[in-house]
């Protein structure tokens, strides 16, 4: 019922979205959009890109006076570094010609896509090779932008009906904490305050995206000593969704269970490596008096109204959302662009070479918290449609709300 298709190149003129699904009704302006596509810059280590990469969404179609009108939505977003980068990217990235002239790469990086997707679609060799351009143009992080435009639609209609989703940094490199106990109090302390947009305002206000001065501190001075030494730095973010209602997902078939749709989501982000909901590799540590989350039930205002004393689980049971916070943690490698080249092999000679340095980041484990907000988002939404359907917003709305009035 609900999706979403983006394209375009890292260096092309424009990446593109459809949003296709989206009820009629849902407030939406492009500034709203834009505030989550600016926080994906956020992060100390960051690139040069990020100095002149100032992302506007255009809306072409499928809103109307603010609202969406149940149409599909056209996104438009230029990529600045096609004519501001002064490296020839619109004769490079040309829709037409022969590319006769044109520098080819021949040279695969370690730890990317570009030898697998040269292999797969042919760049490996004539009549559109040996050159890996088209391959590191797509695989590249840049289309998380157009992803996160699309995604902050469905956010936009989560927050109309009071379901929020933030995140924060909790490790990145060796600095860093692993274990929930030791982050839950602050974490939650926000969550009480605001629920998750508390939380990622907070996160927000520090260079890594992390709760405490003291961590941030420490996270920064890490960063730098490995952009001296030359490498790069993967870390560990945990995101969490408020006001998500009971019934989410389901268990009668393995593809719509919830926690296996977020951990999907978490794993189609470039470069993300492992996902945990709850408490996840530590509750495979824990005794299961430690691990499962006691049952209460409240009749004080005249509606039974089930809790749980903990959130271990991370508001998932038998792949369905029990109305505790959704818990999501996401692990990414770190960037394998290196100032001190790797090993590799000329695709065209087959000599070893060390690996060309294309500009990256020491590391973007902040920005990918912020990525990872949205495709939760938009996962959670996918899911409240299914449950609950609609055309407009109205009537999505008034099948929430009689299911909150009864405890849900």
């Amino acid at each position: 019922m609900l999706r979403y298709l983006t394209a375009g190149e890292s260096h092309g003129e424009a990446l593109v979205g459809i949003v296709e699904g989206m009820p009629a009704g849902v407030p939406v302006t492009p500034s709203d959009l834009d505030e989550h596509l600016s926080r994906r810059w956020l992060g100390y280590g960051r690139g040069g890109r990020a100095k002149f990469e100032k992302d506007r969404v255009s809306v072409l179609g499928g809103i109307r006076f603010s609202h969406t009108m149940g149409s599909p939505i056209a996104l438009l977003l230029p990529n600045a570094a096609y004519e501001k980068d002064r490296t020839g990217w619109p004769e490079k990235m040309a829709v037409t010609g022969d590319g006769e002239g044109i520098e080819k790469i021949t040279l695969p990086r370690p730890g990317h896509a570009d030898l697998v997707g040269a292999q797969k679609y042919g760049f490996d060799r004539p009549p559109h090779g040996p050159d890996v351009r088209a391959v590191i143009d797509r695989s590249s992080a840049r289309e998380t932008a157009m992803r996160v435009a699309c995604c902050s639609v469905a956010r936009q209609m989560l927050r109309a009906l009071g379901i929020e989703v933030g995140s924060h940094v909790v490790r990145l490199g060796e600095v860093g904490l692993d274990d929930p106990s030791e982050w839950i109090e602050a974490r939650d302390a926000l969550l009480a305050e605001g629920g998750a947009r508390a939380l990622y305002e907070a996160a927000d206000k520090s260079q890594v995206r992390m709760l405490g001065d003291e961590l941030s501190d420490a996270t920064v001075e890490h960063i730098k000593a490995t952009k001296k030494a030359g490498d790069t730095l993967g870390g560990v973010y945990e995101v969490v969704a408020t006001g998500v209602p009971v019934g989410l997902g389901s268990y009668a078939q393995g593809d719509r269970r919830l926690d296996g749709r977020l951990a999907q989501a978490i794993l189609s982000i470039q470069a993300q490596k492992s996902v945990e909901v709850g408490d996840g590799w530590l509750a495979g540590r824990t005794p299961g008096s430690q691990v499962h989350d006691p049952i209460t039930r409240d009749d004080s205002e005249g509606v039974a109204r089930w809790g749980r004393t903990s959130n271990h689980a991370g508001g998932v049971e038998g792949g369905i959302s029990n109305g505790q916070p959704l818990v999501v943690r996401g692990t990414m490698k770190p960037i394998p662009t290196l100032i001190k080249p790797l090993a590799t092999a000329d695709l065209e000679s087959g000599e070893a070479q060390p690996t060309r340095y294309e500009r990256s980041d020491v590391t973007s484990v902040p920005a990918a918290s912020t990525v990872a907000e949205a495709t939760v988002a938009w996962e959670v939404a996918v899911a409240l449609l299914e449950r609950y359907g609609g055309d407009t917003f109205e009537t999505l709305r008034e099948r929430l709300e009689a299911d909150r009035a009864r405890g849900l």
